[in-house]
């Protein structure tokens, strides 16, 4: 068996020679690349790599959008025995210095001129970068700048190709399972970021024992949007290499909608908040008309039956499935249709995904898949299949996973697939490597096998009153609401547990527009009294499901959504906690101290 995921895509690409690889937009249409164009790009970047000075164990950084150009360089550098170290988008510049400082990186690569110019300062004093390559065509007059266009190296490729046509070939091959492939560094909600090293044998553990087991083949064609410096996006090019599925790459998360309609996926790798958005959008929708809520509702109630049934894996009755039938055709199909018309299943991770929203897509049609890992476990180390799944749960674990529950919940883990060590870090590597087990910080229960998340270690909130909240189970309940876009609890070494939400834009305004409000802009919206109520009914809502120490007694609204660009969300759109803290901490101490607006 091929022991580097570059020597895997040699393997597929001999196997599958003339099939489409990858499907990108251009101009509205979607082109096709094959397996052979694939290779031989690859082979292009690879080389050209090597002219310029690229040699075994030498780091490439990326800090770019998910493109082709990604998965080209990604599969380039490793094929030459190199580093990949990938920079999120929304990194300040700081945190890039430090990454390629830290990581040694000899070239950096990023989107385009615009960012190169934004990061000079940065790239400038990390003394060790020595070539930085811009994807996009250099803007006239930029020409004498230093950078490299994507270009031009594939031109000095082709020279060297014909110089050296095996230099790729035969290096991918020498490749070792033991050898560092990427050094990850975590977003993380706090702190300077820390470099998780992995090596081609977590990467090969985790593609072959999850992608067949989900059930994964050639025939399947995926739709990429996770960006490829978080874990879970950058599995899904490793496991497009391993297995030789088609990788369609979406425009943007925003542009999400408008791809799934033409791309006609079959499956799809995504966070919770994308299914999240898609649920509010429809229950929203199906609250425009008394009808129309009526005939959801039913269609609903008529779908969770044959969930019910599936889950328990027993025959569906014929007059359940004519109703079902009927159910499909008057909403179903409409939803399905929006999403492609072609999925199978999605897989689900980077935070809970709540159960209500996984039960609602089920009835619709669509099996979404949780599962659970982390940067550091190579993505998964548990996962819910096709043919075995428990809702509220992340599934079973996966191929050679050991799991512990420690004494205080916490989750152990004991794989291949988890990192040799924090990069120049010996510290944190201790902390969280004990005896051969890795400390997840998550804390779980384990019944039955299927092993479900309640929080975070260091999320969990103490109150004043010694008692013991889990902070994502409240999020969760108050965003199932379609009115609320976020939800953040606050309450540690407080008397009681408050909320600040922001709005969902659209539902608000049809709501507002519904009941003739009169307000002059969207930011006037959010203060005006029915608004609020609204807001109030649903923390009353999520209350009801609540124990009495851990219901939400005051709450506030965020004129404006947590973003990824305000530094609010991470990347996989996990609130970073303890910004939103800072950035509102007059809002949160006001609903301590007045009592205007209490619940």
């Amino acid at each position: 068996m091929a022991q580097s995921i570059c020597a895997k895509f040699l393997e597929t690409t001999e196997r599958e020679p003339n099939n489409i690889a990858m499907l990108y937009l251009k101009k509205g249409e979607w082109l096709e690349l094959t397996w052979n164009s694939y290779l031989e790009t690859v082979e292009r970047v690879a080389c050209g790599l090597h002219h310029l000075g690229l040699r075994t164990g030498d780091r490439v950084a990326i800090l770019a959008n998910t493109r082709p150009e990604w998965a080209f360089l990604d599969i380039a550098i490793l094929g030459l025995g190199c580093v990949t170290v990938p920079i999120y988008q929304n990194s300040t510049a700081e945190d890039v210095q430090f990454i390629l400082e830290n990581s040694q990186s000899k070239f950096l690569v990023v989107d385009n001129t615009l960012i190169a110019t934004r990061l000079a300062q940065a790239i400038a004093q990390a003394k060790n970068v020595e070539k930085t390559f811009v994807l996009d065509p250099p803007k006239p007059g930029t020409e004498e700048s230093g950078l490299i266009s994507f270009e031009h190296l594939v031109n000095l490729g082709i020279a060297e190709l014909t110089r050296n046509p095996r230099l790729y070939k035969q290096s991918a091959l020498k490749v070792d399972a033991e050898d560092v492939a990427t050094i990850l560094y975590t977003s993380g909600t706090t702190g300077r970021p820390k470099g998780v090293v992995l090596l081609h044998s977590c990467i090969m553990s985790e593609i072959a024992e999850a992608f067949p087991l989900l059930g994964v083949t050639s025939r399947d064609r995926s739709l990429t949007f996770l960006p490829f410096a978080h874990i879970l996006g950058r599995v899904e090019i490793w496991g497009h290499a391993f297995i030789g599925f088609q990788m369609a790459f979406a425009e943007s998360i925003e542009r999400l909608r408008e791809n799934l309609v033409t791309a006609k996926p079959t499956i799809m790798i995504a966070v919770p908040r994308v299914f999240e958005k898609i649920y509010n959008s429809v229950i929203a929708q199906s609250e425009i008309s008394p009808i129309r809520k009526k005939v959801f509702n039913w269609a609903i109630s008529v779908g969770r039956r044959i969930s019910q049934y599936k889950v328990e894996k027993q025959p569906v009755p014929v007059d359940v499935a004519i109703k079902y039938q009927a159910a499909k055709r008057l909403v179903f199909d409409k939803l399905i249709e929006k999403l492609g018309g072609k999925l199978r299943f999605a897989v689900c991770g980077g935070a809970p995904l709540n159960r209500e929203v996984a039960e609602f897509f089920h009835a619709a049609g669509l099996l979404i898949l949780e599962g659970y890992g982390l940067t550091e476990t190579t993505a998964a180390v548990f996962v819910n299949t096709p043919f075995d799944y428990r809702f509220g749960t992340v599934g079973k674990p996966i191929g050679d996973v050991k799991i512990q529950i420690a004494a205080d919940g916490e989750i152990l883990i004991k794989s291949k697939k988890v990192m040799r060590e924090y990069y120049h870090d010996p510290e944190s590597t201790a902390a969280t490597l004990q005896d051969g087990w890795f400390h997840t910080g998550d804390i779980g229960v384990l019944t039955d096998g299927y092993l479900a998340i309640t929080d975070r270690k260091k999320d969990l909130i103490k109150t004043a009153g010694g008692k013991y909240v889990a902070p994502q189970r409240l999020e969760g309940f108050l965003k199932l609401n379609p009115y609320v876009s976020q939800a953040h609890i606050h309450g540690d070494q407080r008397k009681y547990i408050v909320a600040l939400l922001t709005l969902n834009p659209q539902p608000i305004r049809d709501f507002a527009d519904s009941r003739d409000l009169s307000y002059k802009d969207f930011d006037s919206l959010t203060q005006h009294p029915q608004i609020r109520e609204l807001l109030r009914k649903a923390v009353a809502e999520a209350n009801a499901s609540l124990a009495s120490f851990e219901t939400i007694k005051n709450f506030a609204i965020v004129p404006n959504d947590f973003t990824v660009e305000s530094g609010e969300l991470t990347p996989s759109l996990k609130v970073k906690r303890k910004v939103v803290d800072q950035n509102y901490k007059d809002m949160i101490d006001n609903l301590y101290g007045v009592d205007t607006g209490k619940m």
